[in-house]
């Protein structure tokens, strides 16, 4: 076990979180995963899938049997200030995005190094209920561990809030066929590149675990993919997250 990064972690919390999703999606909707036979045995994992709600971290908790961590955005600007929290009271590793966020990343190749289950979102967001291109953190640990990437499609969880009476929105994760590993030669350019090839093909995959309407710039649809323009424009570009007034906290 990485005395610095371990896995699994805070098993009993986990565990506890992870039944209490059983009843709360209950409640709240129609909760379906499909795909199931599609899990392996075990990791090393790397899971990703779209990031169209706040709440699609627990959805995955929710639908994999395996102690998940994640790395994930440092600030929650989608989500209510309520559930700001539950991110820290679970545990994750922060990407504070516009940097090149080295911790999270050192902690993400540590925990597949130990056959461990990693969640990420490749959108970096969940500004847009589309598909949008990946960011390249996904690519880049999938190249550098050599796990398998399991994609997951999610969809239906903005129905849920704000809650209403009466009949429960349908909520979906659709769990895809494992793919992969992947390698990437070269510097420079041409690794860039071959990051780039990877990032689509993740993007491609979980497009499939996806009705059309939700693709984004993969959509079959020319006019879904003439809707979806303008959402591909990634917010923190030209902003650091967690600057303020000239330091990155």
């Amino acid at each position: 076990m990485n005395s610095k990064f371990p896995y699994p972690r805070r098993t009993i919390l986990r565990k506890i979180v992870r039944w209490l999703t059983f009843p709360a999606f209950w409640l709240l909707s129609d909760f379906r995963v499909s795909g199931k036979e599609n899990l392996p045995s075990g990791g090393p994992l790397l899971v990703v899938s779209n990031h169209f709600s706040f709440i699609d971290p627990v959805a995955i908790v929710r639908a994999l049997p395996w102690p998940i961590e994640y790395v994930g955005g440092a600030e929650f600007p989608h989500a209510p200030e309520i559930v700001k929290a539950l991110p820290q009271l679970y545990g994750y590793y922060p990407v504070y995005r516009g940097t090149g966020s080295r911790y999270a990343l050192r902690a993400a190749e540590a925990i597949l190094d130990q056959d461990g289950i990693l969640g990420i979102l490749p959108e970096g967001g969940s500004w847009a209920e589309v598909l949008r291109p990946a960011r390249p953190g996904a690519a880049f640990l999938a190249s550098r561990s050599g796990a398998k990437i399991l994609p997951l499609g999610i969809y239906g969880l903005n129905d849920i809030f704000p809650v209403k009476f009466g009949k429960r929105p349908e909520a979906h994760v659709n769990i895809g066929k494992p793919f992969g590993p992947f390698e990437v030669s070269g510097r420079g350019r041409e690794r860039r590149e071959q990051l780039d090839d990877i990032s689509l093909t993740i993007m491609k995959e979980i497009a499939k675990l996806l009705p059309d309407r939700y693709r984004g710039f993969l959509a079959k649809d020319p006019a879904f993919r003439e809707a979806a323009k303008g959402t591909e424009q990634y917010p923190w570009n030209h902003k650091v997250e967690g600057e303020v007034e000239g330091e990155v906290h």
